[in-house]
């Protein structure tokens, strides 16, 4: 059986295309925890750009975004 490339979310956060640590770890097979302490320990081998911490009001709104996601993959389109 063939390796299936994980699902990646690209989202939109402040105007920017972004993509979440859970699902970029995803990608190289390491924890989220793992892949964190390496961009914090290279973080000068980054743009300044390249990660941002979320507040707790976009977390929220990002995970009750996700909920909604979620119910909707089990109904059938119209």
């Amino acid at each position: 059986m063939k390796d299936k490339a994980p699902d990646i979310r690209i989202l939109t956060i402040r105007d920017q295309k972004v993509v979440l640590d859970s699902d970029l770890a995803r990608v190289y097979s390491v924890t989220t925890k793992r892949l964190n302490e390496q961009l914090r320990r290279n973080r000068r081998r980054f743009p300044e750009d390249f990660a941002f911490q979320l507040t707790a009001e976009e977390f929220a709104a990002l995970t009750s975004q996700f909920a909604t996601l979620d119910k909707g993959t089990h109904q059938a389109a119209n």
